[in-house]
């Protein structure tokens, strides 16, 4: 469960995982909002959103029906990549310095509304591999897992 701190019709979403076999080599991390926009905002080969201020009013109508809490079916979390290119400006000419960029597999609308929602920082799952170079550059402090709530559901929902 992730707490949303500025949308007036519910006050959290439910998001469950994307890979839930044995074995799947994903793994989720818990992100903060901000950073993983900004790194995905670096995206130069996928399709970026604009602003969720820009979206036409069915998107938004659309979005905030598929995230409610009450609809029985739980969107799953965002499916994310990430790698890192060098920085603009000297260092990263040098190769002293790099970024992050990440590139949504899945769940960018989910991502950026729940930004505009005021999510501080959710889950997205993300290949083992990578896995670590997302906390490095995206991760969420230890104080939010706190805030986030991991939900157990019943084997026969969905």
């Amino acid at each position: 469960m992730v707490p949303l701190e500025r949308h007036p019709w519910y006050d959290h979403v439910r998001l469950k995982r994307v890979f839930v076999a044995d074995g799947t080599r994903h793994q989720v991390v818990l992100v903060d909002a901000r950073k993983l926009l900004a790194c995905a905002d670096r995206d130069n080969t996928d399709y970026v959103l604009k602003p969720v201020a820009e979206w036409h009013a069915g998107k938004v109508r659309g979005i905030r029906e598929f995230l409610d809490p009450d609809n029985p079916r739980i969107p799953q979390m965002p499916y994310v990549t990430i790698w890192t290119r060098r920085a603009p400006g000297l260092l990263g000419w040098l190769g002293l310095q790099r970024e992050g960029v990440v590139a949504f597999r899945n769940g960018q609308h989910r991502a950026r509304y729940l930004a505009e929602a005021g999510a501080r920082w959710f889950p997205v799952e993300v290949h083992e591999r990578e896995a670590a170079l997302l906390r490095e550059m995206c991760g969420a402090p230890d104080d939010a897992r706190t805030a986030i709530r991991p939900v157990t559901l019943n084997a026969g929902s969905v």
